[in-house]
């Protein structure tokens, strides 16, 4: 048996270190650092959001936004606002207006020294708001072991309920159809389904409607799974948006359509509405939701193939070369 002395010998100090040692300026440095590619995917993964910069430094009024990310999931705009100091209403005020003017649905509020008021104010919006906009507060630290290089960790204290707050209170008010009501309820089964089985790094509150989205890693394209009830049919589709080159990147992935299907294990449908402007690439089975019974066999089946299609296509996706369209985007799946 090792002593305590010999134990401890082989033990490191870990410390924090002061995040100006390595950046300096929040507008030269931390910033111009974060949307490195690795860097916002590692903060991405703090967060439960695949994410991808846009653009740095995007002009609201007489004031700029730091980060303009996009959630690939969804595509929907990210409004990311840093701060190298102790959190103040200054940097919360133009965090809010960036996401009012820039039409964001997430809004990231990055410091090293986040206060208790300020923790509890983004407790107070996403529990107080329409459930729409998701608020984060993260605390960036750097710690270090001995005199090891410093190593960064986004340490989220603040973040919107798993539970979606507006569409749980239409449920518990009556006001969805029971249709919707059972959507809800099998979205919410869905989500824990692929928690449970770490199937995604990310997965979104569940909403009473008939898609449920599974980021691919890539804007404009993601996985829009569907559940329809009078149908009485599930399925795992790839989502490809039009106005973001939707037939550009279809034709590109269906030169790999043999390894793709033999990857999946079973044929797909390549855009089985062709009339329609955005493209999905689908894959359907039966399923009465009314059964409840059955619900193990169908959440398994989902996850299953949710995991399949990331693993094929999202590799994939990484090598397309897709010029955007400019074409007007109808809200909600139109495929």
């Amino acid at each position: 048996m090792q002593s305590e002395s010999n134990l401890n010998d082989r033990l490191g100090t870990l410390k924090g270190v002061e995040v100006r040692t390595l950046w300096p300026d929040e507008f030269s440095d931390f910033t111009p650092w974060l949307a490195q590619e690795k860097n916002i995917r590692q903060l991405g993964e703090a967060l439960g959001l695949e994410l991808e910069v846009e653009h740095t430094e995007v002009a609201v009024g007489p004031y700029s936004a730091d980060i303009l990310a996009r959630d690939s999931g969804s595509g929907d705009p990210v409004v990311i606002e840093n701060q190298l100091g102790k959190t103040n209403h200054d940097h919360l005020g133009k965090a809010i207006t960036y996401a009012a003017a820039l039409g964001a649905s997430t809004v990231v509020w990055i410091a090293p020294d986040f206060t208790e008021e300020h923790r509890r104010a983004v407790d107070w919006l996403n529990e107080n708001g329409s459930g729409d906009v998701a608020f984060f507060g993260v605390r960036v630290e750097l710690w270090q072991i001995d005199g090891s290089r410093p190593a960064v960790r986004f340490n989220v204290v603040a973040r919107p309920p798993v539970v979606n707050v507006k569409a749980a209170a239409m449920v518990g008010a009556g006001e969805l159809t029971e249709a919707r009501k059972l959507q809800f309820e099998w979205w919410t089964a869905f989500r824990q389904a692929l928690v449970d089985a770490k199937a995604v790094p990310s997965a979104r509150a569940a909403r009473p409607q008939y898609w449920y989205d599974v980021p691919l890693g890539k804007a404009g394209i993601h996985l829009s799974n569907i559940a329809n009830t009078d149908d009485n049919r599930v399925g795992v589709r790839v989502y490809l948006r039009q106005r973001q080159g939707g037939d550009a990147a279809l034709a590109q992935l269906q030169e790999w359509k043999k390894e793709i299907e033999a990857e999946i294990g079973e044929p797909l449908q390549w855009n089985p509405n062709p009339d329609k402007l955005d493209k999905v690439i689908a894959l359907y089975r039966d399923a009465d939701l009314g059964r409840r019974d059955k619900w193990p066999e169908y959440l398994a089946w989902m996850v299953d193939r949710t995991r399949r299609f990331r693993q094929a296509f999202g590799p994939r996706l990484k090598l397309l070369a897709v010029t955007p369209e400019e074409v007007v985007e109808a809200e909600g799946p139109s495929a």
